[in-house]
């Protein structure tokens, strides 16, 4: 493919016309814009990273597992662990696109300053070119103009060769040479003009064309600039993925050595109270002082009143006898 070039595609056919250069500095400036969008960009996701990265470095910090212990507790350990150091990656990834946004603003502001001094250059020689060729045109029509006097002169001198009248005709002469002069005076002052619009015109071809191939340059520059810079971002995405997932695998590890039936041996081991379960609790007679031979039982077994149930009466006359009721043959008789 045949290349092409500024230089060769923004000229205007009317000497005064600035149109193919306006064209070049319109595109310059939304490149400029460009450049300017894509820093903001940068930046904005540059604060989201370090949100975030703050947010993770807060939530390392609080109580996850604090009770637990052995292998579970140091896989929870690593865990928060390495939040933390997610959270730092994730910060300086934020510092790292600062540092890539800061770049690009340098760039741009280099830039601007390179198209200002050419760009001023450029102004002064349109000016100057629109001036002289304004002076140009104002000569050629005073030239045009005398000229015109002077043939008026001429056919005037003509018309009045036979006529007796000398003094008229010295008079048309003297007007006549007089106008020739004016003529003349206007031919070398639009000669002057042209030839000096001429080297304001090569002067502003060749700024033209250094415009051009300067414009053209910093389009290229600007266009690979964005470019490596975005690549660059992603670059710095792509790595941050694989950071935090090189610091997720070591949790991973980590969880792999837990052993589940080592951690309750070890709860085991470290709270354990007693290996016997309690003895049954009996029933146990206040007067015979021997134990019942009634099996365990989950619930303790009510204990009596300490002399049972009150005896029925046989006979409710004041002078007889009450008996006990009780079996045992050892309990008294109670006498009122």
């Amino acid at each position: 493919m045949k290349s092409q070039h500024f230089r060769d595609f923004f000229w205007n056919p009317d000497l005064t016309s600035t149109g193919g250069y306006d064209v070049i500095i319109l595109y310059l400036n939304d490149g400029k814009r460009t450049c300017k969008e894509v820093e903001d960009f940068i930046k904005a996701r540059a604060s989201i990273e370090e949100k975030y990265a703050k947010d993770l470095l807060g939530l390392s910090k609080k109580v996850c597992g604090h009770n637990e212990m052995n292998t579970l507790k140091r896989s929870l350990d690593v865990f928060k662990l390495h939040t933390e150091r997610v959270g730092l990656s994730h910060l300086q990834l934020a510092q790292s696109m600062r540092e890539e946004a800061k770049k690009l603003e340098e760039f741009r502001e280099k830039q601007r300053e390179v198209r200002k001094r050419i760009e001023q250059q450029m102004d002064a020689l349109h000016k100057q070119k629109a001036s002289q060729f304004k002076k140009t045109m104002d000569s050629k029509k005073t030239y045009e103009q005398r000229c015109r006097d002077k043939e008026e002169a001429d056919q005037n001198v003509n018309r009045n060769t036979n006529t007796n009248n000398t003094r008229h005709t010295d008079k048309l002469n003297a007007k006549a040479q007089q106008a020739k002069l004016h003529a003349d005076e206007a031919d070398r002052l639009y000669q002057h003009t042209v030839t000096t619009l001429g080297r304001v015109r090569d002067d502003w071809l060749k700024e033209h064309i250094k415009a051009c191939e300067a414009f053209e340059s910093q389009s290229i520059e600007r266009i690979n600039f964005l470019r490596n810079s975005i690549w660059t971002h992603l670059n710095q995405l792509s790595q941050q993925c694989v950071t935090s997932d090189e610091l997720y695998e070591e949790v991973r590890k980590s969880l792999e050595q837990c052993d589940v039936q080592q951690d309750i041996v070890h709860f085991i081991n470290l709270r354990w109270t007693a290996e016997k379960p309690p003895a049954p609790v009996l029933y146990e007679n206040f007067y015979s002082g021997q134990s019942s031979s009634a099996g365990p039982s989950h619930y303790p077994v009510p204990l009596p009143s300490r002399r049972g149930q009150l005896p029925d009466p046989l006979q409710n006359t004041e002078d007889d006898t009450i008996y006990s009721v009780v079996k045992d043959d050892c309990y008294s008789v109670i006498h009122y």
